[in-house]
């Protein structure tokens, strides 16, 4: 899919007006001309604050729809029309998703299946789902729940047989500065001197906004159905980016929070069995015979036996120097 057919093309984002989200249009309206951008998200006042930035008025390619994942006939109503999908809406928060399951499931799985059939019924071309490294070998429950939206979309290739409609996904780390990240909470606790540090050992994987939505539409643009993206991208350690963030504060180790891992995997050495390396990526392909003629097809190169992509055994790491810089972007 080349630039020059997005300015032909609706795109929708769910979960639009979360930190993924308004990148992504901020990049696709400077760079791409789509004819609509539809923003889907459940909070009307998140929309009226994005809608001053991105205006829906005049000939505009904005619109903005108040809706929610789990809600499948309103999901139904805005995928008419609809080319390309972008599914980011998700309960994110590991605590909050111990605490409250049954609304991570019906966010995270339902709201899944809920895209994948308003995209199937309503004939979109290409849907692309935002999964994270907390997927492999899932510890808590919001990994867990994203596993299993990666399976469901992935599978989702199977149930659209012979229509033109592609389902993928990109999985990745820790976004610096997004909502949730531990770096909006280190630039608030160094006004008092004092950082609270899991565990210092820490490692995961980092990217930017920026880098994360120019990976996705990278991947948009060569999707086949049902392939796992997987970018390439530094490590650092949680101790370091207290340093790096508030060099003169105290850190309190905390210690790990139940569903936390110590370090995170984006391959797993099972996953390696069938991916390739590209440049810059790894592309997961689906274990299933459906998908096999179509592994064989693709450009890149097998991994080695037992291989493992892990934040701690990362060859690319991130120096204080650069962290600071990404940091610098997000303030």
């Amino acid at each position: 899919m080349s630039d020059s057919i997005w300015a032909d093309k609706t795109v929708l984002v769910t979960g639009g007006t979360g930190s993924f989200g308004r990148k992504f249009a901020e990049i696709v309206l400077r760079e791409r001309t789509p004819r609509r951008l539809i923003v889907f998200s459940r909070d009307e006042a998140k929309q009226d604050d994005m809608r001053h930035v991105h205006t829906d008025a005049g000939d505009s390619p904005m619109r903005y729809f108040i809706g929610d994942v789990r809600d499948a006939d309103r999901l139904h109503r805005a995928c008419k029309g609809v080319d390309i999908v972008v599914h980011a809406a998700a309960l994110k928060q590991v605590p909050a998703c111990e605490y409250n399951p049954f609304e991570a499931v019906k966010t995270n799985v339902v709201g899944a299946k809920n895209v994948i059939d308003a995209a199937l019924d309503n004939g979109v071309s290409r849907i692309l789902a935002v999964s994270t490294d907390k997927a492999v070998n899932p510890v808590n429950l919001y990994g867990a729940t994203k596993l299993v939206a990666e399976k469901l979309f992935v599978q989702g290739n199977a149930y659209a047989g012979e229509r033109a409609t592609l389902f993928s996904c990109v999985r990745y780390g820790n976004v610096v500065g997004s909502r949730g990240s531990v770096v909006p909470l280190f630039l608030k606790q160094r006004r008092n001197g004092s950082l609270t540090v899991t565990d210092p050992r820490m490692t995961r994987f980092w990217i930017t906004l920026e880098q994360g939505v120019r990976f996705v539409l990278r991947c948009l643009d060569t999707m086949r159905g049902g392939e796992i993206f997987v970018p390439k991208i530094p490590s650092m350690r949680i101790g370091d980016v207290a340093k790096t963030i508030a060099p003169d504060c105290r850190q309190e180790v905390t210690g790990l929070r139940p569903g936390e891992k110590l370090h995170e995997v984006l391959v797993s050495s099972d996953e390696a069995r069938h991916t390739v390396e590209r440049d810059g990526m790894y592309v997961i392909y689906p274990d299933n015979p459906w998908a096999r003629d179509q592994r064989l097809a693709q450009d890149g190169h097998p991994l080695a036996e037992e291989f493992r992509y892990s934040s701690d055994a990362n060859t690319q790491w991130l120096t204080s120097k650069t962290f600071a810089s990404f940091v610098s972007e997000t303030t």
